[in-house]
């Protein structure tokens, strides 16, 4: 029956069953160690976050078999329960990688998936960085291949779909399911895919650790692992009557799904984040920093600040209630301090503190249709009044650890030991760096265990 199932379908099996037999360049293989260690501390920090912590007590009421660890705790439990927990860990704030062009948050979703089927499975670094790197050229396709221009569109989130389909294909290649397999847990895959974009409104950041990471990683994770325990499936989700693209796709292109496979790797294109805020903050962190690191400014130098941002960015992040989310908040808050920390950006008590509101009423955002446009995507531009009467402006074209401004291995390796060493002590955190910086020699990812449990 192969003859019936759908080109995409049949390419895109192949594909992922064939991963666990194929060398990675070079090149991509150091990028998905960055990638790996960056997520992984980003679980770790967000394993005392609430979120974080509601994951981890729940997941510890439901049991399962001690297969996959929860990090940041001493829990053992299920591959599936384990995938739930990190994910939500992982995007417990905004501390985790983005891809701008799938339109998602990829590790929060694909490294746990992984992680916890690694684990499982009994397999080593070299397969779990072969693996990490399929799902994000998997989850990046998605939304292009839906036509999907917005992650806030009115149908579905494309943050919780591309997860979702990225922690699949990982979880089947490790799990080395052959073609017909992967086709299976694809078509579980589709019969999950699920996401409303209204986690904008989660004042929290619960639900929306959920949406991005838990609820991708832990359906990606069952859907392979129902499928290796002898579940079968509809031979083609993807082609047919009806399929995915009927059912969620906007201006579907299904053929973008495999295209370039093997040949354009996504996770070259997707960034580390610099500072562990929402996305849309970062080019005006650079840009002030810039500015006052350049005119040694400081909160009583400065008489207004105006910040340009793309307009169809701007409300995620305008005026918002979550600190780390915040761009008016944030920008008073470096200045007042003269400094951004990952405690200070979570520090909700900041928010009312007479110094940095003090700030904040002299900033203003404008929305801006040129910087919509403008490539690379991203971009702000902070004009300063100074209370001298200066005028200073920067635009930040490129933003930190995105790849056209890619932050090198010392940087990422800095920003992990930061956020692992307050919960597994900075000798562990040291220890980890070294062991995912030479991942291929870790003979069994359970060898890392000891450095992940607190």
């Amino acid at each position: 029956m192969t003859d019936a199932v759908s080109t995409v379908t049949q390419e895109l099996a192949a594909y992922i069953a064939g991963t666990m037999g194929r060398d990675l360049p070079p090149d991509v293989a150091a990028k998905t160690r960055l990638h790996v260690l960056d997520t992984l501390a980003a679980i770790l920090s967000g394993s005392r976050l609430k979120p974080g912590e509601l994951a981890a007590s729940y997941v510890e009421t439901l049991g399962g078999r001690p297969e996959a660890t929860v990090l940041g705790t001493g829990i053992l439990t299920s591959a599936v329960n384990a995938a739930l927990a990190n994910g939500m860990m992982g995007h417990a704030d905004e501390t985790d990688d983005s891809h701008l062009g799938g339109l998602f948050h990829p590790g929060c979703a694909v490294v746990p998936a992984a992680l916890a089927v690694a684990e499982r499975a009994g397999l080593g670094g070299r397969d779990l960085i072969r693996a990490v790197a399929l799902g994000y050229d998997v989850g990046a396709r998605i939304a292009p291949a839906l036509g999907s221009r917005r992650s806030d569109t009115a149908s579905h989130s494309t943050h919780s779909l591309a997860g979702l389909f990225g922690a699949a294909a990982a979880a089947a290649a490790l799990l080395r399911l052959d073609e017909t397999q992967v086709r299976h847990a694809l078509s579980y895959t589709v019969q999950q895919a699920s996401g409303v974009a209204y986690w904008s409104r989660d004042h929290e950041h619960i639900e929306k650790s959920f949406d991005f990471g838990g609820m991708g990683a832990r359906n990606g994770v069952a859907a392979a692992t129902m499928v290796a325990a002898g579940f079968t499936a509809v031979d083609d989700p993807l082609g047919g009557t009806h399929n995915l693209f009927t059912a969620l796709g906007a201006a579907p292109s299904p053929e973008k799904l495999t295209a370039e496979l093997g040949l354009r790797y996504e996770i070259m294109r997707a960034s580390i984040k610099k500072w562990c805020v929402g996305s849309p903050i970062q080019a005006a962190l650079d840009a002030l920093t810039l500015l006052r690191a350049e005119h040694a400014l400081c909160a009583d130098s400065v008489r207004r600040i105006v910040v340009d941002m793309p307009d169809d960015r701007l409300h995620i992040v305008d005026n918002r209630t979550i600190p780390d989310i915040c761009l008016q908040h944030l920008l008073a808050l470096t200045l007042a301090d003269g400094t951004l920390t990952f405690a200070s950006a979570h520090d909700y008590a900041r928010m009312d503190d007479p110094a940095v509101l003090a700030v904040r009423r002299r900033i203003e955002a404008v929305p801006s249709a040129e910087l919509t446009a403008a490539v690379p995507a991203r971009q702000a531009i902070v004009t300063i009044e100074t209370a001298d009467g200066r005028t200073l402006r920067h635009r930040t074209y490129a933003v930190r650890g995105t790849p056209d401004n890619p932050m090198d291995q010392a940087e990422v390796e800095a920003k992990a030991r930061d956020l692992a060493a307050p919960i597994i002590g900075a000798e562990r955190a040291g220890k980890l760096i070294a062991a995912v910086s030479s991942l291929e020699n870790v003979r069994a990812v359970t060898d890392l265990r000891p450095l992940l449990q607190a």
